[in-house]
């Protein structure tokens, strides 16, 4: 051990991934989640090119891999359920608009949790209130009253990262809103749904149904466009009468989908939004995932972003023999193309959606901008060889 320790927070896919590492690289790694227990189900999240080889250095591909959801592929459908387009799995390498590692979100952090729970510390129903840091360490107080100190604290507590508001500041700076809310739910599977996504979009409402291993299920999936302010991400009964009001009358399966709303065990629904930082760290104290660079989730990407952000920061800090300023700012450098061109996708992935039919197309694309822009999403950056790793 290196006698370094590191608390992080948030135990979904991130810090968990940078808990893995950094006892990897010799750390002593607390992990504090505000949540009593691992938050189980939600979306399938997926993993592409660079994201793999994070995952298969992980020693997990195999276990990840038993636990995909083995997704076939997307039908694209009309009004009628009349196939438009087919898109599969295998696709591009398998890194395609279906991944070929697609899992339920809850599946990877189980997974993740397991891998890491006998060497690093966990504490569930408690969260960062408050922390000081100087030149040497940092006390943190906790929600609960106990009080530590660690030589550096990393925020991987998501969208709406507390972490980031107590030292970063509030979460406006930071939080940009795209325009559209997205909402997902398991709902019984009486559509059958078998193997294949299922995805209904006109008018900038989009809804979807995407198979999971229990056959008896389906997950729902619903967008619609909607300001920031039409909602509260902590008022569950006002975000469901919300889906209804805005997906009204849109046609498809999309009233049979409503009418399991109010019984799904795992309903959820937030704004679309990105989170745009100029830097990622203030002195010992640094951010990864979600809570540093939210691509969206109609960028594909935030699973990869976490995974391969979670290799680099442990990497590049243990490289500076656990320096803050230097380890910092290596990763940020390492991971910002990567971070920017998965951001773009997600920007231009709402602005499809939202787009006016009647306004005519302003051209055609520029398909070879466009592949490159692809490239260094999917590809992403070199992975080096860290030297304990």
């Amino acid at each position: 051990m290196s006698n370094i320790k590191v608390l992080v927070s948030g135990a979904s896919i991130a810090g968990p991934a940078l808990a893995h590492w950094l006892h990897r690289h010799g750390a002593e790694v607390t992990v504090v989640e505000q949540a009593p227990e691992l938050r189980m189900g939600g979306q399938a999240v997926d993993a592409r090119g660079v994201a793999k080889e994070v995952i298969r250095r992980m020693g997990l591909d195999a276990v990840v891999r038993a636990a995909c959801t083995n997704t076939r592929g997307a039908h694209t459908v009309d009004a009628d359920g009349n196939v438009l387009e087919t898109f599969r799995a295998e696709d591009d390498q398998g890194d395609g608009y279906v991944s070929e590692i697609e899992i339920l979100r809850g599946d990877l952090t189980r997974i993740l949790y397991d891998d890491t729970r006998d060497h690093v510390e966990y504490v569930f129903g408690d969260r960062i209130a408050d922390l000081v840091q100087d030149d040497d360490r940092i006390d943190v107080t906790f929600a609960s009253g106990h009080r530590r100190r660690f030589d550096l604290v990393v925020g991987a507590d998501g969208l709406h990262s507390s972490l980031r508001s107590i030292v970063f500041g509030s979460r406006e700076r930071f939080v940009r809103h795209l325009g559209l809310v997205l909402a997902f739910f398991t709902v019984p599977n009486v559509f059958g749904v078998d193997g294949w996504l299922l995805d209904h979009r006109q008018g900038g409402r989009w809804a979807g149904l995407r198979p999971v291993p229990d056959q008896a299920k389906t997950i729902a999936m619903l967008s619609f466009p909607a300001p920031e302010d039409q909602f509260d991400h902590r008022d569950v009964e006002a975000q469901k009468r919300l889906l209804r009001e805005h997906m009204a009358g849109f046609g498809w399966e999309t009233g049979r989908i409503l009418a399991h709303v109010d019984e799904a065990p795992d309903f959820y629904l937030d704004q679309v939004a990105q989170v745009v930082m100029d830097r990622w760290s203030v002195g010992r104290v640094g951010l990864i995932g979600d809570a540093a660079f939210s691509a969206s989730p109609m960028s594909g990407a935030g699973t990869g972003l976490a995974l391969v952000g979670a290799y680099m920061l442990a990497g590049e800090l243990a490289a500076a023999g656990w320096d803050p300023p230097v380890g910092f700012a290596r990763y940020q450098e390492r991971m910002r193309d990567y971070v920017e061109a998965n951001q773009e996708i997600g920007r231009m992935h709402v602005a499809m959606l939202t787009a006016d039919p009647q306004t005519a197309p302003a051209g055609e694309p520029d398909m070879e901008a466009m592949t490159a822009l692809i490239e260094r999403a999917v590809t992403g950056p070199a992975l080096p060889e860290y030297e304990r790793v």
